[in-house]
């Protein structure tokens, strides 16, 4: 059902943890699957320079948080806004089509962590355009379309 790297992410994921005083904080979640993410960015000149997560969920949704961990540091705000849930999925070698949900919560979460950080900074959030309501942040009341 899952690629070796997907279980490679799950059973040994990296970036675990939180990032005290975190420069940016995204906390999505799917009520009808019931995962939960949580993203911690450490950004310095709109670098994103360390990144960490804390996922309450299943298989994918630890994995797929991991690996979007892993896609951004090092990123600027701008590239790792162009991060997109298929990245995500692909990096992963792929996610069975009922968990590509899954890739969708990592990618807001990193979206809405980003958004955290220009608020925090005086600038205006830039993820809501292009949202698929998911995580239900941007369209209150939307679950996920795609299970």
């Amino acid at each position: 059902m899952y690629s070796d790297k997907v279980m490679q992410n799950f059973m040994n994921p990296k970036n675990v943890g939180e990032i005290e005083n975190a420069d940016g904080i995204g906390e999505v979640g799917n009520a009808k699957c019931g995962d939960i993410m949580k993203m911690y960015l450490k950004i310095e000149n709109d670098i994103i320079v360390d990144a960490k997560f804390k996922t309450f969920g299943c298989a994918a949704a630890v994995a797929t948080s991991s690996m979007a961990t892993e896609l951004v540091k090092g990123k600027t705000i701008e590239e790792a806004l162009k991060l997109t849930n298929q990245a995500v999925a692909e990096a992963l070698d792929g996610l069975p089509p009922v968990k590509m949900h899954c890739s969708n919560l990592a990618e807001e979460a990193i979206k809405t962590a980003i958004d955290d950080y220009l608020v925090k900074t005086g600038r205006k959030p830039l993820t809501t355009e292009g949202c698929s309501g998911c995580c239900s942040k941007c369209h209150e009341g939307h679950g996920c379309e795609e299970e």
